[in-house]
């Protein structure tokens, strides 16, 4: 089965759409502007249940079946833009100057808005399918704020489904795969005390920097002798400051990074070591340090049964060998990782074709791919909820 005539009718009007996010893009919890937009668009499709507000500025719709009963599916989208200077150049570029959807979170809301469309024009299944429109995936969490204000129990939602675009990944092509297909990220801030001193006089001092150089090498032998190698884990230092003069030993010296990983035990190993090696590693230098270590979104972990149905629906739409079940994990991170651990579930990648990375600030979203979503999303309900 391709594409759906229906989705390839709605391709120009869903694009409009999809374009006008994109030239109003808005930040973490701050999506009022897009959040009334999505509201406004469920509301003129007929959704029986139009909710704002969930998660601080989330946004569900919920479209009942021709039959009454059944369960209830939850589809997801994320709504929220990047800190970033477009340069994309295209005619529905970013109107406010820092801010832009680079990741593609306005293709996602577009192709969530498309199928529900559909679906309540159709109502072709028995049982309901909750849409969700998040905020703030991109680094606030926005989806535990919508789980903690209790969205999936007040909706009964019972399979949650997820999807992202994918540069470099053909069009009407899809990626999945059963376990860890995203990171946990996990952050850390480190705060090296020494004692400075004239550069010319360092015995004088206890040398942070020095301090700091050696612990920069030394966390990457967590990774390269510490961990089995096929256990995934990737730990960067992304920032060093210290000093402010040439001729000045610093008193102290910041360092921040993150920590990547796709198992807990792995996880849980890594944060305990980085610990100990940073605090011995200054002890060694006569200096002392300070850890400060966040856990941020879990692993995104798919359910088997669950990614089997997602990728058999992709695999009706894309046609034969459209989708890859063996892709390699992604060691980004993604909030519908919190979603994941309290329902089943899947999360699926879609083709964007040949275009500008994800978090570039040339990126955009190819509209060619809005069929193939908004395809995916109907499917996906008419055949969970087969009426």
């Amino acid at each position: 089965m391709p594409v759906l005539n229906r989705a390839a009718e709605m391709q120009e009007e869903v694009a409009g759409w999809r374009r006008h996010l994109h030239e109003n893009p808005e930040i973490l919890y701050d999506v009022h502007e897009t959040a009334a937009f999505v509201a406004d668009k469920l509301r003129s499709f007929g959704c029986d249940v139009v909710e704002t507000g969930i998660g601080r500025t989330g946004v569900v719709g919920l479209i009942k079946g021709r039959q009454g009963g059944g369960p209830v599916v939850g589809f997801r989208a994320d709504m929220d833009a990047l800190p970033i200077v477009e340069t994309s150049g295209k005619p529905w570029a970013s109107r406010t100057s820092g801010k832009a959807h680079s990741c593609g979170h306005d293709g996602h809301t577009a192709m969530l808005l498309g199928a529900a469309q559909h679906l309540a024009e159709t109502r072709n299944f028995k049982g309901s399918v909750a849409v969700i429109f998040q905020p703030a995936e991109e680094g606030g969490a926005g989806a535990l704020a919508m789980i903690e204000d209790g969205f999936l129990e007040k909706y009964d939602i019972r399979e949650v489904y997820g999807m992202h675009n994918a540069p470099g990944l053909p069009l009407g092509q899809f990626a999945i795969r059963k376990g860890s297909v995203m990171a946990a990220a996990d952050t850390f801030e480190i705060t090296v005390a020494g004692r400075g001193s004239h550069a010319a006089q360092p015995h004088l001092s206890i040398d942070p920097v020095l301090a700091a150089g050696y612990i920069v090498v030394g966390l990457q032998s967590i990774v390269s002798r510490e961990t089995d190698p096929l256990k995934s884990l990737v730990v960067t230092v992304a920032s060093i400051h210290g000093g402010g003069a040439n001729n000045v030993i610093p008193d102290t010296v910041k360092m921040s990074g993150t920590v990547r990983t796709l198992l807990p035990e792995t996880r849980d190993f890594a944060e305990k070591r980085l610990k100990e090696l940073v605090q011995a590693t200054a002890l060694a230098h006569g200096a002392a340090a300070d850890v400060m270590y966040r856990r941020g979104y879990p692993v995104t972990f798919n359910h088997d049964a669950e990614t089997d149905f997602a990728a058999g629906v992709a695999g009706r739409i894309g046609g034969p060998n459209s989708v890859d079940m063996g892709m390699a994990p992604h060691m980004g991170a993604e909030d519908f990782s919190y979603m994941l651990e309290r329902r089943p579930g899947a999360f699926i990648f879609i083709g964007n074709g040949d275009t500008a990375s994800l978090h570039n600030p040339a990126y955009d979203f190819n509209d060619e791919a809005l069929p193939y979503g908004i395809s995916y999303w109907v499917t996906l309900a008419e055949t969970a909820l087969a009426a």
